[in-house]
């Protein structure tokens, strides 16, 4: 803010070792989120090949 004190050096580099250990520990969330988007893809391609393609060809 623009009355807000400007911030201590040691209240950056405890800043920066907690970014640190936040990127350290990877995208997981990430991960599990396109996970979970290609298992509906593919649920819906097999339930739609399932349900309209093969009940036509018979």
């Amino acid at each position: 803010m623009i009355n807000s004190s400007p911030p201590q050096a040691t209240t950056l580099g405890a800043e920066d070792e907690r970014v640190a250990a936040i990127v350290r520990s990877g995208p997981g969330g990430a991960v599990v989120v396109a996970g979970i988007a290609t298992a509906v893809v593919i649920a819906l391609w097999f339930a739609f090949y399932l349900l309209v393609f093969l009940p036509r060809s018979a």
